[in-house]
């Protein structure tokens, strides 16, 4: 369809001057409005990216990819359990745990808790909670000693430190020649972590599995399940369905992303939300390219006359302004691109240097859990937006090109 002729004549009338100068201001506007619209859209997925990314990666760093349980009762041969996983060679790692809640007293305050009983020694192969130690270290989790490891906020919500008593009460009951009690156990605090997730920060509390087993009087070696650490992460949703028709009827698989679908869901509602609405802007500047060339066919009315008497098909006139509403779109999709692309690159430059220049804090730490504004492009999301807005700038190219090639030479001559 595009023939020289069309090539040449549609980028002349592109590049040169026209008398009608609101034309030119029309294009102009056209381009920088696709080009802004992409630059945003680009700059808020990114950072949409990279908020998620930071949320997932401290979320996993407390949180199995894949965990095997008895949905029947407890596991008794978890280490077998743990062998038969690791021959895969996509799982990594494995350690036991154990999970239940329970409250937490010191003097008169009290909270709730989810205590969880790991293994010191294989706890490293399936979580970075090591590295989120801030006081003592995991080792200090000795079976027999009743040591616990607690999360920074519920320390001080309980008003302890490293080296004091906590008194943890679980929801097993005990006969006693005073009637049934609650079963009350006192445990040194023998360290202390932040995750940077105030869920974990708040509510969980670490111990030795074997004295997790006794306070929940679990039989010796039970626990609940096994955790595993797979190689990619987002492997663990199909290792999962695939373990379910492997492992035996009384064990099942779950995921990552099942024990936190709620959330991951929202964040791609949202995002997806966010695409719809910034392609909106994109549409707007794009469609504008429709005020413009009908304007320009209407301005062109004696020159496509001419070209028809000249032996012009009506295709070519419709080549010729798809051609100049093309160059248009791509030009300001290029420049979307790169200005997309290079802001959500320095993310991290841009918007300190706005904190400085109106002496505010975006994010202040004291509040939010992220202190700084993260970014991640996905070189998926700047193709595929790439491809909506040229696509919209091609689509607004067409009535104006078949507005142009209907005109007839005789009533376009009359008055010339």
């Amino acid at each position: 369809m595009f023939r020289p002729l069309e090539l040449f004549i549609g980028l002349r009338y592109t590049r040169a001057k026209r008398r009608n100068h609101f034309i030119s201001f029309i294009s102009l506007s056209s381009i920088l409005g696709i080009a802004l619209g992409i630059t945003a859209l680009i700059t808020v997925l990114s950072v949409m990216n990279g908020f998620q990314e930071e949320v997932r990666s401290r979320i996993l760093a407390m949180t199995p990819h894949a965990t095997l349980n008895r949905w029947n009762g407890l596991m008794e041969d978890w280490r077998a359990v743990r062998d038969w996983a690791l021959e895969d060679s996509r799982v990594v790692g494995g350690a036991p745990y154990i999970r239940g809640e329970a409250m937490l007293n010191n003097a008169s305050l009290v909270s709730g808790a989810l205590i969880q009983g790991i293994l010191p020694a294989e706890e490293q192969q399936v979580s970075d909670i090591g590295s989120k130690m801030i006081e003592g270290k995991l080792d200090d989790l000795r079976p027999g000693e009743f040591g616990v490891i607690l999360g920074k906020e519920l320390a001080n919500s309980l008003g302890v430190m490293v080296g004091d008593k906590v008194t943890v009460i679980t929801p097993q009951a005990s006969v006693t020649p005073a009637g049934i009690l609650p079963r009350l156990k006192r445990f040194d605090v023998v360290g202390l972590f932040k995750a940077g997730m105030y869920e974990y920060d708040r509510g969980l509390a670490l111990i030795h599995v074997d004295d997790a087993a006794r306070l929940f009087q679990y039989p010796e070696g039970a626990v609940n399940g096994v955790r595993l650490k797979l190689r990619d992460l987002f492997m663990a949703p199909r290792l999962a369905r695939e373990f379910v028709g492997k492992l035996p009827e009384t064990l099942v698989a779950r995921d990552w992303t099942q024990d936190h679908a709620t959330y991951f869901r929202a964040v791609q509602i949202e995002k997806t939300a966010m695409f719809v609405i910034l392609t909106l802007i994109v549409a707007v500047a794009a469609f504008n390219i429709v005020s413009m060339l009908v304007m320009v066919v209407t301005d062109k009315q004696a020159d496509i006359a001419i070209l028809r008497t000249l032996g012009a098909t009506p295709l070519s006139i419709m080549g010729i302004f798809i051609v100049q509403g093309i160059s248009i779109g791509l030009v300001g999709t290029l420049l979307g691109l790169i200005g997309g692309v290079s802001l959500a690159t320095h993310v991290d430059v841009v918007v300190p240097f706005i904190e400085r220049l109106l002496s505010i804090k975006i994010l202040a730490p004291d509040i939010y859990l992220i202190s700084d504004i993260p970014s991640k492009v996905q070189w998926g999301d700047v193709t595929t937006i790439g491809l909506v807005a040229f696509g919209l700038a091609t689509l607004a190219t067409l009535y104006p090109a078949w507005r142009a090639a209907r005109t007839q030479p005789a009533e376009a001559l009359r008055y010339e």
